[in-house]
């Protein structure tokens, strides 16, 4: 019925606590690990907790593109190494059956205690619900011969999430689970609260005014530039 897809990347330190939290769903759900290249021993961590890893190039999009063609479930759900899904799962999943649904997204929650976080979540969600554009945090969900119709997410590193619900969108309108997802909020900290939200408000409006995704992961992600053309050499 349902098969969840995570992208790691050198996530080591904390692969086996979240692979552990999914077990208690196994076999009926079925896990896969889309690996990008990790240096540290994140493959052989996660090989014991899950039924499928493969090792790919890196890039989110084409981890999970990978992921989605070894997957089996009826849906497929995308989760970061660093968001905890909500217990009653199962019962989301039948929601999304008994109603139908192409594709949706979980509702949002931070895991810091600021009250900046809050207001974030806030923002997030009604943002998603308002334009059906969803990010990865929440946790895109996909009824799997949809997604292959649709040639899976575009190949870009940065706004796949983005880039695929606008895709999706023109097919039917998301489902947005009452439940929530809990993203882990230590980039918004480690940057700064503030620093992040004006951030990421910069690189949405220049990607919706037609801005290159790989202009603007260069501006996201420090050491992109040199990081890829290490990749491509």
């Amino acid at each position: 019925m349902l098969s969840i897809v995570i992208p790691q990347l050198n996530e080591a330190e904390g692969i086996v606590e979240h692979l552990q939290a999914l077990q208690k769903w196994r076999p009926d759900v079925e896990l896969i690990v889309v690996d990008g290249g990790s240096v540290d021993n994140s493959v052989e961590l996660a090989r014991p907790l899950v039924d499928h890893i493969v090792v790919v190039e890196p890039g989110r999009a084409k981890q999970m593109n990978a992921g989605a063609q070894l997957a089996r479930g009826h849906y497929l759900l995308f989760l970061h190494a660093d968001t905890r899904l909500p217990d009653r799962l199962l019962e989301s999943l039948a929601g999304w059956r008994k109603r139908e649904a192409l594709w949706g997204f979980f509702r949002l929650r931070l895991s810091g205690d600021h009250w900046l976080l809050r207001w974030v979540e806030r923002g997030v969600n009604w943002r998603s619900k308002l334009t059906s554009v969803a990010t990865g945090d929440q946790c895109l969900f996909v009824e799997r011969q949809t997604l292959k119709q649709l040639g899976y997410f575009p190949v870009q590193p940065l706004m796949e999430d983005v880039a695929l619900s606008k895709i999706l969108r023109r097919r039917a309108r998301p489902l947005m689970d009452k439940q929530r997802v809990v993203s882990s909020s230590r980039r918004w900290e480690r940057r700064g609260i503030v620093r992040t939200i004006l951030l990421m408000w910069r690189l949405r409006l220049a990607y919706f005014l037609g801005a290159d995704a790989e202009a603007l992961a260069e501006r996201y992600y420090p050491g992109y530039k040199l990081a890829s053309k290490f990749n491509h050499e």
